[in-house]
């Protein structure tokens, strides 16, 4: 594998966005606000607010909020009752939607304190240190994880990623086929495999990898666009437009398809930086197992 290929590679940690996760509008330097319940909207002015946490329903219908009104509902439910762990977690959860990994990773590690066999603390914490790119520190909650639920496939495909992280490229792949053997043909460990290979310059095998995760009839668009990417890394860019014109908006396609062609521009010409990434549709983290609520 040339050595343009491979550090057009390197790309591949930006990857192309799918239009989840954060909105357009969220800003991760933005202050949490805690939201006031629609009985504390209609108090009177200067009465005392009587403080109370959200019901069972409300807090399924805060998982559906924007991420800003999301990460302030839940940092809300946290400042009523700091020992709540479900909120604690769901609260790391809106920060690293909104890019906020420090802070991610510090809550859900209060959760953790409050019951340090939490499955879904430890499963937070680890994907709060992988999306700051800080895999070594989520090995061990990832570990612990994976003793807790041994038939569950999310702590292993994560860990794949944080070996990934840290140069342990074998261990990586053990780890990930014992995820398959859990979950045969997932595509959201598929791709994790593939994205390692693709990172490494081997382009050729990640394809392979992607279109079988593709195939999946759970696959996700995160699935298919890293295939995307890895199409325009090998310079089959009619397929990668196809692709893209079919699961993005015109002005997001467009912007990563000149990324692509840019991307693809620089091997030829023997150009040995990769070109800076699009402005827009780009997501630093791009890792199927950390995406998606699968993971």
């Amino acid at each position: 594998m040339c050595r343009n290929l491979l550090l057009a590679a390197t790309a591949l940690t930006a990857g192309l966005t799918l239009g989840l996760g954060a909105a357009p509008s969220a800003r991760a330097d933005q202050a949490i606000t805690p939201v006031a319940t629609a009985s504390q909207a209609g108090a009177p002015a200067g009465a005392p607010q009587k403080k109370r946490k959200a019901s069972a329903q409300e807090r399924v219908d805060a998982e559906r909020l924007p991420p800003m009104a999301r990460a302030a509902f839940w940092a809300r439910e946290v400042n009523i009752d700091p020992t709540d762990v479900a909120a604690n977690v769901r609260l790391a959860s809106a920060l690293r939607g909104l890019g906020q990994y420090g802070d991610a990773a510090d809550t859900a590690q209060k959760a953790l304190v409050i019951d340090p066999k939490n499955f879904d603390a430890l499963m937070e914490t680890a994907r709060a240190y992988v999306g700051e790119n800080q895999g070594f520190y989520a090995i061990d909650p990832l570990k612990r994880a994976a003793i807790m639920a041994p038939k569950d496939w999310r702590p292993l495909s994560l860990l794949g990623v944080a070996y990934n992280q840290v140069k342990r490229g074998d261990d990586a792949q053990i780890v990930w086929r014992q995820a398959l053997a859990l979950s045969p043909e997932n595509p959201a460990i598929l791709s994790n495999m593939a994205m390692a290979l693709a990172t490494k310059g081997d382009a050729a095998d990640a394809e392979t990898l992607l279109r079988r995760a593709t195939a999946r009839p759970e696959a996700t668009l995160q699935e298919r666009q890293n295939l995307t990417l890895v199409l325009g890394i090998e310079g089959k860019l009619t397929e990668a437009e196809k692709l893209l014109r079919e699961d993005l908006p015109p002005e997001q396609a467009e912007s990563n398809l000149a990324y692509l062609r840019t991307l693809s521009a620089s091997q030829t010409s023997g150009n040995s930086a990769p070109p800076p990434a699009p402005t827009t549709a780009i997501d630093p983290h791009n890792w199927a197992s950390m995406k998606g609520a699968g993971s």
